[in-house]
């Protein structure tokens, strides 16, 4: 297993130190509401306010720190990124007022969507093209493996339930984000790109519109992030005569799946034909899973179980198959000298989902409910089978623009 699995040389480091970061991410996801609320003492409405507010910046924090990884080089961009979030993460114990609360979220959310950004800059700088989307599916393993395992020791702490017990899981978030930092300052130096031409913008994605129109297609699809993390619980509970317990089940069976397939699934998926190929196949199958989430409504407990287990193995599948074919895309479509800031504009889709789409599919799911989820799975169709002419503008443009500079011009 660990010959097969865990690699060697700097994907090895890549892995090990996503595992470090991401089990301290669990731990403070499943306690830093309730310390913030029973502890801290602010309100719900207050600490959903502050949380927006710091959303906000980390929307806007990729393509800027994305460039600032391609600059200055993405791994000391990377480890220093991950120290602030580190830092930012132990200043919450010291937030004794609102407004300190919201400064200091602000900040944690603009570092740690900024390490995001350097940190998928970093992962095609040290890799070599063969391995690197094999390499990008055992990162996505290993995360979902930490947030679980970080859970169950924030589950500890709840049950512990006293202001030593949560303040243990911010110190090892904190912790966390400073040892997948120091991890990563072991790869090899990667030098910064080359300047700027004449002429040339700062923020060359955002002038790029064939890859936005990419990654806006992606965060559509990203849509199934929320379904899984909000969705399931509501609908199971509200609208069907399931077990209410079965949400755990399936939220279970989705890590398993996860693990058990998306390095296997990822194989299949190296280049942008078959990158493609995923996006229209995880069109398809999310179809697949809103209308059986749809025809679950109304029916008996057993009936209700079975076509929702049938829904979350489509969903799973989906998710999996996308996930492989945004890497390829991501990646191969943007410029070798400007990783950071396309990744940084690409994975901005994860933020903006989490963001705005619990209260947009709970709208549209629990308050509407069978059509909502017909139309969201039509959604879905649409944007899976978008990619391919999608790709193909963007294929012209970057041939486009290779073609155009093959070399910098002199200043007049």
């Amino acid at each position: 297993m660990k010959v097969r699995f865990i690699e060697e040389g700097p994907a090895r480091t890549l892995v090990l130190g996503n595992l470090v970061n991401s089990l301290g991410n669990g731990a403070f996801l499943t306690c830093s509401a309730l310390y913030f609320t029973r502890i801290a003492g602010f309100s719900p409405s207050e600490l959903g306010l502050g949380l927006s507010i710091a959303g906000i910046a980390g929307l806007f924090a990729g393509v800027p720190f994305g460039h600032l990884a391609d600059r200055r080089g993405p791994r000391g961009t990377a480890a220093a990124l991950l120290a602030l979030a580190g830092v930012a993460t132990a200043a919450y114990l010291t937030a004794d007022s609102y407004a300190l609360f919201v400064v200091i979220a602000f900040l944690y959310a603009l570092f740690e969507r900024g390490a995001h950004a350097a940190r998928q800059a970093l992962i095609p700088a040290v890799l070599n093209s063969e391995n690197l989307v094999r390499v990008r599916a055992k990162i996505r393993v290993v995360t979902n493996v930490g947030v679980s395992a970080g859970a169950g020791l924030g589950g500890l702490a709840l049950l512990w339930d006293t202001d030593t017990a949560y303040r243990l899981t911010f110190a090892l978030n904190a912790l966390s984000f400073i040892g997948c930092g120091l991890m990563f300052l072991r790869l090899p130096a990667v030098p910064p790109s080359a300047e700027r031409r004449p002429g040339e913008p700062r923020f060359a994605v955002l002038r790029d519109t064939p890859y936005a129109l990419l990654a806006v297609i992606n965060m559509v699809m990203l849509l199934h992030i929320p379904i899984l993390e909000v969705i399931l619980p509501l609908w199971i509970a509200l609208r069907t005569d399931a077990p209410h317990a079965l949400t755990a089940v399936l939220l279970l069976l989705n890590t398993l799946a996860v693990v058990a397939l998306q390095v296997p699934v990822t194989k299949r998926i190296g280049e942008l034909r078959s990158a493609v190929r995923a996006f229209r196949l995880a069109g398809v199958v999310l179809l697949g899973c809103c209308t059986a989430f749809a025809l679950s409504a109304g029916r008996g407990p057993v009936t209700a179980t079975v076509v929702l287990l049938v829904a979350a193995a489509l969903h799973v599948y989906g998710e999996i198959v996308q996930s492989a074919g945004s890497w390829v895309i991501g990646y191969e479509l943007a410029p070798a000298d400007k990783q950071g800031q396309y990744q940084g504009l690409f994975n901005t889709g994860i933020g903006a989902v989490q963001m705005f789409g619990p209260v947009a599919l709970t709208l549209l799911l629990i308050d509407w409910g069978r059509p909502g989820w017909l139309l969201l799975g039509a959604v879905f169709l649409a944007a899976g089978l978008s990619m391919a002419p999608a790709v193909r503008w963007a294929q012209t443009r970057r041939t486009s623009a290779d073609t155009a500079t093959p070399a910098p011009a002199a200043a007049a």
